[in-house]
């Protein structure tokens, strides 16, 4: 086995995400890697609590302290790179990041979305709005998909899924809650374990898990 990964997980609000991230290390599910970093696009975010309360060292680079995107991007990537980071989780991440972040780490981005792409996904579809689309529309399964990160919003070589029973009386808020706990918070650490391990290989839009 290689050198224990270094992961940093991107965070811009509560964490719920990443708590299950920690949750899964403290298991000694995160086979062959450490979460190394957390960093938060706004300052106070409540994730950052988490990661201190594990003794993860937490960071903030702020949309508000940049003009646009792309700055906001470059000094991401440059922050990743001095920390030496091997694998970016996006957990709630609030900000589009641009080009220059999928050019610095070409398939080693991981994204965990609410549904099951390419339903309900793209630009728009973050946080509840998934979930009131997805009973607008009267799908009986919903889920969550965790996916490699590409230049093109929720578009990248898909990773894992795990679908959800959609029931008669969903609310966006009962659903996104089951999602999470059924589907998020089981497909994320496994995706990001797999990454660590060695054993996810993309090949086009196909992601191969290797034994």
């Amino acid at each position: 086995m290689s050198a224990v990964k270094r992961i940093a997980v991107l965070v811009s609000g509560g964490g719920t995400n990443l708590q299950a991230l920690i949750d899964a290390q403290n298991r000694g599910e995160l086979v062959n890697g450490e979460i190394a970093a957390v960093i938060a696009s706004k300052p106070g975010a409540y994730a950052l609590e988490r990661a201190a309360k594990a003794g993860i060292p937490g960071y903030v680079v702020a949309r508000k302290d940049y003009p646009n995107n792309q700055a906001m991007t470059t000094a991401l990537v440059d922050k990743l790179k001095r920390l030496d980071i091997d694998l970016v989780v996006l957990a709630g991440f609030m900000v589009i990041l641009t080009e220059a972040m999928v050019k610095a780490y070409p398939n080693a981005i991981l994204n965990v979305h609410p549904a099951l792409i390419p339903s309900f996904c793209g630009e728009g579809y973050y946080g509840l709005h998934v979930h009131e689309k997805a009973l607008e529309y009267g799908v009986k399964v919903s889920g969550a998909t965790v996916h490699f990160v590409s230049e093109e919003c929720d578009g990248g070589p898909i990773v894992l899924q795990k679908a959800v029973e959609v029931r008669a009386d969903d609310t966006p808020e009962t659903l996104q809650r089951r999602i999470m706990e059924q589907a998020e918070w089981v497909i994320l650490p496994q995706a990001v374990s797999l990454f660590c391990q060695g054993r996810l290989r993309a090949e086009g839009r196909t992601v191969h898990i290797l034994p």
